[in-house]
């Protein structure tokens, strides 16, 4: 069994977004990251274009190519920020808030799937650990 936790978790990543990413593409038309971008403004209505690179740990760029997308798409709405004329603040559109709710179940069935064969310790043990990782990797 492979012990290199940094490579494993790699990897891990790499396929639970690449598996993610299909799903969401096959059954919502959107890719994953634009789900949680979908998420984060249902969330944070009317927020600033900087806390969604923050919170999906993207940089300023990638995230307004992101947004540039998901406007084109007809997801959100950008406007200006009033207090500061380069802001952008995000608005779900229409469209975005009708895609939210059958974003939920992806998410819980990809949960799910996680923590197949895995005892409620087990999976705490893991939840632990990965949180521990963010924090003295911050």
């Amino acid at each position: 069994m492979e012990k290199r936790l940094f490579f494993l978790i790699n990897m891990a990543q790499h396929r639970m977004f690449k598996f993610a990413d299909s799903r969401c593409e096959d059954s919502l038309g959107i890719s994953v990251t634009q789900a949680a971008a979908l998420m984060f403004i249902a969330k944070n209505e009317g927020g600033l274009q900087k806390a969604l690179s923050k919170a999906l740990g993207l940089n300023n760029s990638a995230v307004t190519g992101l947004v540039g997308r998901m406007v084109k798409n007809g997801l959100i709405i950008r406007k200006p920020c009033v207090e500061d004329g380069r802001a952008s603040r995000l608005f779900l559109s229409d469209t975005g808030k009708q895609k939210l709710p059958d974003i939920f179940p992806l998410v819980q069935a990809i949960n799910e799937k996680l923590t197949e064969d895995f005892t409620e310790e087990e999976i705490e043990t893991v939840v632990r650990f990965l949180n521990k990782v963010m924090k003295d990797f911050d």
